[in-house]
């Protein structure tokens, strides 16, 4: 049975939230940096887990040659519906899949990747176990994570405008999940209790988000992401003033116009032996 957690509850408006406004904010300039690492090993066979609404799936199609079979896969139906959704330029193999129980024979694939999808796993070691079951030999996992929140300025100034609104019990998804596998050794300890014997290649990206106001940004956090389920638990009657108390605070520190802030995570490669 797939297994259902509640920080990957990308369900409701959610994944069409993430689309218009998280995946141009955030995803697109990671997507493209990921879709090239994979292309530059030209493998014949891709995996792509916690595809979501398939920002990189987009940029794999466009990237790499029609030869190159790529299937992309989310534990969340939902995503995969409003990835399908919104199409690619040419085939795709679209599987609902638990990314500690893959559906998939032992080293069918060349490359998997997964971007900013790990740190839902709930047992990281299990994923990286899975993950390398599925390469060939010789193949690679390459993934990225979000580099800690304080880091990650538009996402920070978030965080601390919810802790703000709930004082008495701030919702913390973002510090807790996103944000909160940040650690080199941690991860590479991860990877190693997963099989992997070779030592990960770690690049550290910084970048600019940017979007058109303060309050695109607010809903992308608040109303695009697991966020909102934490408002409504706490209050489902406050999430448009606990998005306007996000909105006011991102304007206080980055202006009422088209705002740009600091982004950062770290890309990591490892091979299968």
């Amino acid at each position: 049975m797939t297994r259902v957690n509640p920080d990957t509850a990308f369900a409701g408006s959610i994944p069409q939230t993430y689309e218009r406004y998280l995946v141009p904010l955030f995803f697109q300039e990671y997507a493209t940096d990921l879709a090239s690492r994979v292309a530059a090993r030209s493998p014949a066979r891709v995996l792509e887990l916690a595809a979501g609404t398939g920002v990189v799936t987009r940029r794999l199609a466009q990237t790499l040659p029609e030869s190159t079979s790529i299937v992309a896969s989310d534990l969340n139906p939902a995503m995969l519906a409003q990835a399908a959704q919104s199409g690619t330029s040419r085939a795709i193999e679209w599987t609902q899949a638990d990314a500690l129980a893959l559906p998939f024979a032992d080293e069918e694939f060349d490359v998997v990747v997964c971007q900013f999808g790990v740190m839902f796993f709930p047992d990281k070691a299990k994923g990286y176990a899975e993950a390398r079951r599925v390469l060939r030999a010789g193949g690679a996992l390459l993934f990225n994570v979000w580099d800690r929140l304080d880091q990650n300025e538009f996402a920070a100034t978030v965080n601390e405008a919810l802790e703000s609104f709930f004082p008495d019990s701030p919702p913390n998804f973002m510090a807790r999940v996103p944000h909160g596998y940040y650690d080199r050794s941690v991860v590479a300890e991860d990877l190693r209790r997963g099989g992997f014997q070779q030592a990960p290649a770690f690049h550290t990206l910084t970048a600019q988000s940017r979007a058109a106001s303060a309050k695109d940004v607010a809903i992308a956090l608040c109303q695009g992401t697991p966020v909102r389920n934490e408002i409504e638990a706490r209050a489902a009657s406050r999430l448009d003033a606990a998005t306007e108390a996000a909105r006011k605070a991102l304007a206080a520190r980055f202006g009422s116009g088209e705002v740009e802030a600091k982004m950062q995570a770290h890309v990591i490669t490892v091979e299968r032996g």
